[in-house]
C-alpha cells in the first residue's frame, strides 16, 4: 500500500483537525484575531531575550577578529564591547519587566554609537537594530 491505512469506521476530518475557540469566546468582526500561541507573553518574551543572548554572543566572538583584521581596538573599546555585551545579558534576563523593551532599544542605539569606536562595531548595531526592531513589530503584532 502506498498510503497509511485508515479505519473507515472513524469521522476524523483528512484536512487536519480544526480549532475552535472556547466557549463563550466566540469571534467577531470588531474584536482583534487571537495569536494562537498558548501564552503569547512568554513567546514575545522568549523572543526578546533570544535576541539579546544574541546579540551579546556576537559582540564577545567579535573582539578578536576586530583586533586581528587590522583594527585599533585598545582596551577602553574592548571595556565598552564587553559592558555592551553584560547588559545585554542582563536585559534578557529581565525581559518581564516593561521596561527592559525600553532599555533593550536604548542598548541597540549604544552599539551604534560604538561605531565611533570602530566601523565593525557600526555594522553589527545596524544589523542588531534591524533585528530588534523586527522583534519589537513581532512583539506589538502578537500583544496588539
Amino acid at each position: 500500500m502506498t498510503s497509511p491505512e485508515r479505519d473507515p469506521h472513524t469521522t476524523e476530518d483528512p484536512t487536519g483537525p480544526t480549532v475552535e475557540p472556547p466557549l463563550g469566546e466566540q469571534p467577531t468582526a470588531g474584536q482583534p484575531r487571537r495569536s494562537g500561541l498558548r501564552n503569547p507573553e512568554r513567546a514575545v518574551r522568549g523572543l526578546g531575550a533570544g535576541t539579546l543572548s544574541l546579540e551579546a554572543l556576537v559582540l564577545l566572538l567579535a573582539i578578536q577578529p576586530i583586533r586581528v583584521v587590522g583594527g585599533d581596538l585598545g582596551g577602553a573599546a574592548i571595556g565598552a564591547v564587553v559592558a555592551l555585551a553584560v547588559a545585554a545579558v542582563v536585559l534578557a534576563g529581565m525581559m518581564r519587566r516593561s521596561w527592559a523593551w525600553h532599555a533593550g532599544t536604548v542598548l541597540q542605539g549604544l552599539l551604534l554609537l560604538g561605531g565611533l569606536l570602530h566601523w565593525s562595531l557600526l555594522g553589527l548595531g545596524i544589523i542588531f537594530a534591524l533585528v530588534w526592531a523586527y522583534a519589537l513589530h513581532v512583539r506589538r503584532v502578537i500583544l496588539g
